[in-house]
Protein backbone atom coordinates (compact mmCIF):
# COMPACT_ATOMS: atom_id res chain seq x y z
CA UNK A 1 0.00 0.00 0.00
CA UNK A 2 1.30 3.59 -0.97
CA UNK A 3 0.71 6.67 0.60
CA UNK A 4 -1.28 7.54 -2.22
CA UNK A 5 -3.70 4.66 -1.81
CA UNK A 6 -3.88 5.11 1.81
CA UNK A 7 -4.39 8.65 1.44
CA UNK A 8 -7.22 8.05 -0.97
CA UNK A 9 -9.28 6.78 1.84
CA UNK A 10 -8.95 10.04 3.82
CA UNK A 11 -12.88 10.11 4.97
CA UNK A 12 -11.90 7.21 7.21
CA UNK A 13 -8.60 8.53 8.26
CA UNK A 14 -10.05 11.59 8.99
CA UNK A 15 -12.81 10.05 11.23
CA UNK A 16 -10.86 7.55 12.79
CA UNK A 17 -8.59 10.31 14.31
CA UNK A 18 -11.45 11.74 15.47
CA UNK A 19 -13.06 8.95 17.10
CA UNK A 20 -9.36 7.02 17.86
CA UNK A 21 -7.49 10.41 19.21
CA UNK A 22 -10.48 12.98 19.46
CA UNK A 23 -8.20 15.27 16.51
CA UNK A 24 -10.28 17.41 14.42
CA UNK A 25 -8.51 17.88 11.77
CA UNK A 26 -11.07 20.41 10.02
CA UNK A 27 -10.14 22.34 13.12
CA UNK A 28 -8.54 25.97 11.94
CA UNK A 29 -4.79 25.99 11.92
CA UNK A 30 -4.39 22.24 13.31
CA UNK A 31 -2.25 20.58 10.66
CA UNK A 32 -0.30 23.78 9.56
CA UNK A 33 0.64 23.76 13.70
CA UNK A 34 1.83 20.20 13.53
CA UNK A 35 4.48 18.06 11.65
CA UNK A 36 3.95 15.49 8.90
CA UNK A 37 5.55 13.11 11.45
CA UNK A 38 3.15 14.05 14.08
CA UNK A 39 0.22 13.37 11.28
CA UNK A 40 1.88 9.98 10.03
CA UNK A 41 2.70 8.36 13.55
CA UNK A 42 -0.93 8.80 14.24
CA UNK A 43 -2.06 7.34 10.67
CA UNK A 44 -0.24 4.53 11.55
CA UNK A 45 -1.20 4.05 14.85
CA UNK A 46 -4.88 3.71 13.22
CA UNK A 47 -3.57 1.11 11.40
CA UNK A 48 -3.32 -1.21 14.43
CA UNK A 49 -6.28 0.04 16.31
CA UNK A 50 -9.77 -1.25 15.58
CA UNK A 51 -10.28 1.38 13.36
CA UNK A 52 -12.35 1.64 9.72
CA UNK A 53 -8.75 2.12 8.00
CA UNK A 54 -7.51 -1.24 9.76
CA UNK A 55 -10.64 -3.11 8.72
CA UNK A 56 -11.11 -2.00 5.15
CA UNK A 57 -7.32 -2.92 4.79
CA UNK A 58 -7.27 -5.87 6.78
CA UNK A 59 -10.60 -7.51 6.88
CA UNK A 60 -11.57 -10.39 8.83
CA UNK A 61 -10.70 -13.64 6.94
CA UNK A 62 -13.51 -15.01 5.69
CA UNK A 63 -15.79 -18.01 7.44
CA UNK A 64 -15.53 -21.23 6.82
CA UNK A 65 -18.18 -22.52 4.37
CA UNK A 66 -20.54 -25.08 5.79
CA UNK A 67 -19.39 -28.42 4.52
CA UNK A 68 -21.53 -30.75 2.35
CA UNK A 69 -24.46 -32.86 4.04
CA UNK A 70 -23.98 -36.73 3.19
Amino acid sequence: MTWRQLLDEWPLIEADLHEVYGIDVGAPGLLRARSWRWLRARIFGLLSADSRINRLLNPPPDPPSPRARK
